[in-house]
């Protein structure tokens, strides 16, 4: 019998569109913009698709996944110390091993670096707010950084943007790259977030929440969320607020 790491590979299983939020909603202004103009087409997946690329640990740094230590110039950043860790797995629920994942995020008072960000919060001279790992053989990633703030957005007069932390996970072929976000467990904001709620499934909600991970957290240092990535399949981890490439 072939081991669940040496399957051979094929096609990606079809996306299920009977768990998709509408591409647009009135709710999420700029879902109006970004909502298609034509029917989508279904193509067959090619060897393009279903392979590469490919990274290894010598294209990271070995502090990239601590965010706490790798923009610091004088001190650690500002805020609450958190560890992010998890397993990216298949539709089948099998490890993918060697995948870059990357995350991006605002800092503790909400605000990114980033020259067109004017929300009023500081910026941290010591968090940049960006890092990156591959994951183990089991799949497993980690990260270590500061609990980012909610912040306004120009939705509607008063709408704010969970907690939250943009990821990206290139997956063991094309067809699988992935960019979404984690929220955080008992967040007040998330129910009230548009993006959010133009997912209809409340199951696919739940599986963009990290849940508060008590024995991996580091006593009187550092709190810790799990969150796993699944790639395409129906238990699949949504890309911001659709199933995209599943």
């Amino acid at each position: 019998m072939t081991g669940p790491k040496t399957l051979p590979k094929g096609e990606f299983f079809m996306r299920d569109r009977n768990i998709h939020p509408p591409a647009y909603t009135k709710d999420y202004k700029t879902s109006v913009a970004r909502s298609p103009q034509y029917a989508m087409l279904s193509l067959e997946n090619t060897r393009s698709e279903i392979t590469g690329p490919v990274f290894g640990h010598n294209d990271v740094d070995a502090i990239d996944n601590d965010l706490i230590k790798n923009y610091a110039k004088e001190s650690d950043p500002i805020g609450e110390r958190i560890i992010v860790h998890g397993r990216v797995l298949d539709e089948n629920g099998r490890p993918v091993p060697n995948t870059l994942v990357e995350i991006w995020q605002a800092n503790a008072g909400g605000r990114y670096r980033h020259k067109k960000d004017m929300y009023l919060a500081p910026i941290d001279p010591n968090f940049g707010g960006c890092g990156r790992t591959v994951t183990d053989e089991d799949g497993y990633y980690f990260f270590r950084t500061i609990k980012p703030g909610a912040y306004p957005w120009r939705n509607w007069v008063n709408s704010w943007r969970p907690a939250h932390i943009h990821v990206s996970v290139f997956g063991s072929g094309f067809a699988q790259r992935l960019i979404t976000q984690l929220y955080f467990e008992g967040d007040p904001l998330i129910p009230h977030c548009p993006i959010v709620k133009t997912i209809p499934d409340q199951d696919a909600i739940n599986r963009l929440v990290a849940a508060l991970d008590l024995n991996a957290t580091v006593p009187l240092d550092t709190i810790a969320y799990k969150f796993d990535i699944v790639l395409r399949g129906r238990r699949s981890t949504l890309f911001e607020n659709r199933l995209e490439g599943n």
